[in-house]
């Protein structure tokens, strides 16, 4: 039995979970998220907790449930507290900057990068080298800061780049005479 999938995801006030049929919708005063849950497991509503299970004893249900629950677990987090991201830029001319909906960034290419913001995200540029990006849908902003990242990813000589707040650079030590 998963120790994830067992535990009931509990709903905090002012968040409304809908459940019909294998879709979970929850409002919260965040905004609404929705998604699907897989065929292979059961969904419930219980005493006010979302309450999932495996229809069956298969290997791929039991493996399924407790991502459902997890995907369920994260909507409700998303709705109440929301997600957010932060990103550093280092490097000499290295920076960014908001021009509407749109991050403009001078990443030492002979061009600058823009990127659209989706709908649903929200970036902000505190000063020119940190960005942070916030929402309710927890993997949309995880791949929001993921494709930001990619437009330059650190590199292990230096370490110049964008890079996650906190996160460690593996520096290599540089060519001998």
């Amino acid at each position: 039995m998963s120790r994830i999938g067992k535990n009931p995801v509990a709903v905090p006030d002012g968040v409304t979970p809908e459940v019909s049929g294998q879709d979970v919708k929850v409002k919260g005063p965040k905004g609404e998220l929705a998604v699907r849950i897989h065929d292979d497991v059961q969904v419930e509503l219980v005493d006010g907790q979302v309450k999932l299970s495996p229809r069956s004893q298969s290997l791929f249900a039991r493996k399924i449930w407790p991502t459902m629950r997890t995907l369920v677990y994260n909507m409700v987090v998303g709705v109440t507290d929301g997600y957010e991201k932060e990103l550093e830029i280092h490097g000499v001319g290295l920076r960014a900057n908001m021009q509407g909906n749109t991050l403009v960034m001078q990443l030492g290419y002979s061009h600058e990068v823009r990127y659209d913001i989706p709908e649903g995200i929200k970036v902000e540029v505190a000063d020119q080298t940190k960005i942070k990006v916030s929402g309710i849908d927890k993997q949309q902003v995880g791949y929001v800061a993921a494709k930001i990242r990619d437009f330059k990813r650190p590199e292990p000589y230096k370490g110049k780049g964008i890079r996650y707040a906190g996160e460690y650079i593996f520096r290599k030590e540089g060519k001998k005479k």
